[in-house]
């Protein structure tokens, strides 16, 4: 706001009026404008520590969410190595065995890959209107096709049904004209795709559409199977012969499951305690907590000044709202839901220290694998719905729900409370403009007023100096 005053000595009284004026309004503006900063530096500092509240609560649940992933599991008992990937690729679960294993690929599980006879141009063009039942193993789908469709409209009715189904259409042009292809994500033996296409009108006319998927094509001259029939994968453990219909094999060792990635490899496939893989998951989780443990005790906890007191708030200092979440973590940390050997985390080696932060002995862990095989428990004890995951996230989700979480809430008290603030500085500021315009205008008129008094009085003095000059001439 720019001052009304301006600066200089009154003319009339000869007084600083500027600076009274200046004075005066200092003293009348000072306490509320004490208050408003005081409450604008809290309101600052709050926001700001919830905002940094919020990203800490983040980044540990982006943290409890990767080791609780389904897609690639954290807490593996058990971990499966395989000596040419390109081979074999393998995975183990808790209920593995220690051991290898020699597998070899003789052949991948195969799809069924179909194709009609070749359409003439005024058979594409003009498809009448029936149907089309696509067989595949057991299954049966029909198609509706409308009247005088073209290929390229039977290929998208086919995919809009069947696509989820794992069939799919397609249009592949050859010398003798268009085919109607069908091919599938379903693998093994007995998986081939026939068509039988039956006109509306009970004639002949749609039978260019049929095809018998358990004939060649090169056989038939016609519609059938492109290259070979859907087929089996053929594999050896250890010299045993074995099947599968798909190449992700999942039952033929028990827990091992292991993808079939190329034909005519080899591969020598380990079992072993995934010590590596363990210890890195419970660091991780380790450090995940201890960071929000130490967030949150910056935010909380006041620092010294100069002098070495404590007396420099911390930005969400007094507020119950972070002490409420650690205590709802710790609660879940000393909360056992395991029925076996494993039930805290102490067995681990992982135990609290007297800052609230957590401390990873990795002797320990390593006995506790070692000597006292709990590896194979250490996903249970973590994962589920009732493991210790999923019960702290459920644990801070009041606190990090976006629509109605407290942190949300709380954030929009402050706003509102800056808001406020805003206003009331406005206010004051009106205020103080116009008590320095009033003050302004009355040491004005004092001033002129001053100014007139000492004139007169000069003017009176001018006389009687006069009249005394002309008596003594006298």
């Amino acid at each position: 706001m720019a001052s009304i005053i301006l600066p200089g000595t009154g003319l009339g009284s000869g007084l600083d009026t500027s600076s009274i004026i200046t004075a005066l309004v200092d003293a009348d503006k000072a306490a509320k404008q004490s208050q408003i900063d005081r409450q604008t530096k809290v309101n600052t500092a709050a926001l700001s520590g919830v905002g940094q509240l919020k990203s800490v609560l983040a980044a540990y649940q982006a943290a409890l969410d990767k080791l609780n992933s389904t897609t690639t599991p954290a807490f593996l008992g058990f971990a499966a190595t395989s000596s040419n990937e390109a081979s074999v690729k393998a995975t183990a679960t808790n209920s593995a065995v220690s051991g290898s294993y020699e597998i070899a690929v003789q052949s991948l599980a195969t799809s069924s890959k179909v194709a009609t006879s070749s359409l003439t141009a005024a058979q594409a063009s003009a498809i009448p209107a029936g149907s089309l039942e696509i067989t595949q193993g057991t299954n049966v789908y029909t198609v509706d096709i409308s009247a005088t469709s073209t290929l390229q409209e039977v290929r998208d009715a086919v995919n809009s049904k069947l696509q989820a189904s794992g069939i799919s259409a397609n249009i592949i042009n050859d010398s003798s004209g268009s085919r109607l292809v069908f091919g599938s994500t379903v693998t093994g033996e007995g998986s081939d795709i026939s068509v039988a296409a039956s006109a509306a009108d009970g004639s002949t006319d749609l039978d260019f559409l049929n095809i018998d998927g358990k004939k060649l094509i090169s056989d038939t001259g016609g519609a059938g199977a492109i290259s070979a029939l859907a087929a089996d994968a053929k594999f050896t453990v250890d010299g045993l012969a074995l099947t599968s219909a798909k190449n992700t094999v999942s039952n033929a060792i028990s827990g091992l499951s292991f993808d079939l990635v190329a034909a005519g490899g080899k591969s020598t496939v380990t079992v072993a305690t995934n010590t590596t893989g363990l210890k890195t998951s419970l660091q991780s989780f380790v450090d995940a907590y201890n960071n929000l443990v130490k967030t949150i005790g910056t935010l909380t906890t006041n620092t010294a000044d100069e002098d070495g007191n404590l007396t420099v708030a911390a930005a969400l200092s007094g507020d119950s709202t972070p002490r409420s979440i650690l205590a709802a973590v710790r609660s879940e940390l000393a909360t056992s839901t395991s029925s076996g050997k494993l039930t805290v985390l102490s067995q681990l080696g992982i135990a609290t220290q007297r800052d609230g932060t957590l401390a990873f002995d990795s002797t320990t862990f390593t006995a506790a694998l070692e000597d006292k095989k709990l590896g194979g428990e250490i996903q249970s004890l973590f994962l589920g719905d009732d493991g210790l995951l999923a019960r702290m996230s459920s644990a801070i989700e009041p606190y990090t729900d976006t629509i109605d979480g407290i942190l949300t809430s709380k954030t929009a008290n402050l706003n509102l409370q800056k808001s406020k603030l805003s206003d009331d500085q406005e206010a004051l500021d009106r205020r103080i403009e116009t008590l320095t315009a009033v003050l302004t205008k009355k040491y004005n008129a004092m001033d002129l007023l001053v100014g007139q008094l000492k004139a007169t009085a000069s003017n009176i003095t001018s006389m009687f100096e006069a009249m005394n000059a002309q008596k003594s001439s006298s």
